[in-house]
């Protein structure tokens, strides 16, 4: 029952999250389902995630709800920690997370820090990452 409501919390952005994957997969991408998240690879997300976003760069790939969009399903493979850290986090904050992930940002700048690398929710991703010996993004 809990898991249902996880994925009835954050399941506005997984939404968003699958048009994405749909995007990727009818551009030549592909998809494959992973521990109850869909992964989707290739295709044009992979060409906007390659050339980067304003704060980040280039970026191997990107959480959207239960949905995870990467550049080749390598790079799916050796981020699966990392992302799966932002799963956690939509199924904590849902809808939420769209704003708070910039606001976090935003407050690590006004702190001094990098609005990328020192994003409250990127710091989390990366220790889980580093908690399951991946390497650090």
């Amino acid at each position: 029952m809990l898991r249902l409501l996880l994925y009835l919390w954050s399941l506005p952005v997984t939404l968003l999250g699958i048009l994405v994957a749909l995007a990727a997969r009818s551009s030549g991408g592909t998809w494959q389902r992973v521990d109850g998240v869909l992964e989707a690879a290739g295709g044009w997300p992979a060409r906007v995630l390659r050339r980067g976003f304003p704060f980040s760069g280039a970026v191997a790939a990107i959480t959207l709800g239960h949905v995870v969009v990467g550049v080749s399903l390598a790079a799916l493979a050796a981020t699966r920690a990392h992302e799966r850290a932002h799963v956690r986090q939509f199924e904590r904050w849902g809808l939420l997370l769209l704003v708070l992930y910039p606001f976090a940002g935003l407050l690590a700048w006004v702190r001094g820090g990098h609005p990328y690398r020192d994003n409250y929710f990127e710091r989390e991703a990366r220790a889980a990452e580093a908690a399951a010996g991946g390497r650090l993004t």
